[in-house]
């Protein structure tokens, strides 16, 4: 017999299937939750191109230092004599 195919519905689980099932259930609820986040992302991503094709600010909540006015000085020019 098959260890895969499924038991008499009388039959209590045992703690394998139990494990089995506990972990199916995580793994879904972990797709999910991916799922959930694409689509967050695909929307941010969508409006962001729209505001640079409309020319309206972009609003994002990105890192403070990526966009410092002042870029960094050229140290490569620097030679000590």
């Amino acid at each position: 017999m098959d260890d895969t195919s499924p038991k008499s519905s009388g039959a209590p689980e045992n703690a394998e299937s139990q494990r089995r099932r506990k972990s199916n259930d995580q793994s879904a609820l972990r797709r999910e939750r991916a799922a959930a986040k694409l689509r967050e992302n695909l929307t941010r991503r969508k409006s962001q191109a729209r505001a640079r094709r409309a020319g309206e600010a972009d609003d994002t909540d990105g890192l403070p230092a990526a966009k410092a006015p002042n870029p960094a000085p050229n140290l490569a020019d620097d030679t000590d004599k």
